[in-house]
């Protein structure tokens, strides 16, 4: 039973997705603030955590840091009421791997929740992953495990960026849509409204080319998506 890890302030939504977890279930603990949702995902190791922003003592942008510089692999999905979009990207760089924005509808809620445990089940088999190497430019990619090196220094890179890289590498230079690459790495089907692609490839283009601005590897397809040059 996937255990998720619910960091809430507000004690009736809190229950009422408790409850919905739980009927689908789903093993759910709740953390009515940032202290104690962080010290829960230390002591717990949930498999998911959903995590709110706005949060008493300590937000869950700093939560999220924290477990992230820790090298803890879970997947998040945040929850925020603001409706600015630098906030759902900060969110998205700090290493989130998904966002929904107040108020949300609890069957989208649910759909997201059994993506990011679907792709983090896949991750965790090296036969899902796709074992050997992969190289573009001077950049190494492990897939079984999950690093990459750039001149044969480690790059770092959120979960479902790495995710974005190895779906684009399999694709041998051809062209992937965003629609394509939101439902392979991240599950979403008919709901899909977001700018997590461009996001993630900035954060690529960021990390792994020589100027992100002029892309050698990382390219557009204007009006159409993205594909990887070797």
């Amino acid at each position: 039973m996937p255990r998720i890890l619910l960091i809430e302030d507000n004690p009736d939504l809190a229950l009422g997705l408790r409850n919905n977890l739980e009927i689908e279930g789903y093993e759910v603990e709740v953390a009515g603030d940032g202290v104690s949702g962080l010290a829960a995902v230390r002591a717990r190791s949930p498999d998911l955590v959903v995590l709110d922003l706005m949060l008493p003592d300590l937000d869950g942008f700093h939560v999220l840091k924290a477990v992230r510089d820790e090298g803890r692999r879970v997947p998040v999905l945040i929850l925020t009421a603001r409706g600015e979009e630098a906030d759902k990207v900060r969110g998205l760089r700090l290493g989130a791997d998904d966002y929904l924005t107040k108020p949300f509808g609890i069957l989208e809620l649910l759909a997201r929740v059994e993506a990011l445990l679907r792709r983090a089940a896949e991750a965790a088999e090296p036969a899902a992953a796709g074992g050997g190497l992969e190289r573009f430019g001077q950049v190494e990619v492990d897939a079984a495990r999950r690093t990459v090196s750039l001149r044969g220094q480690p790059v770092r890179l959120t979960p479902r960026a790495f995710d974005l890289l190895l779906a684009l590498l399999r694709r041998r230079g051809a062209m992937a849509s965003r629609r394509e690459l939101l439902q392979e790495v991240w599950g979403h089907r008919g709901f899909v409204r977001s700018r997590t692609v461009d996001t993630h490839m900035a954060e690529l283009r960021r990390k792994l080319e020589d100027d992100p601005s002029r892309p050698r590897h990382l390219l557009t397809v204007p009006k159409r998506g993205y594909r990887l040059q070797p």
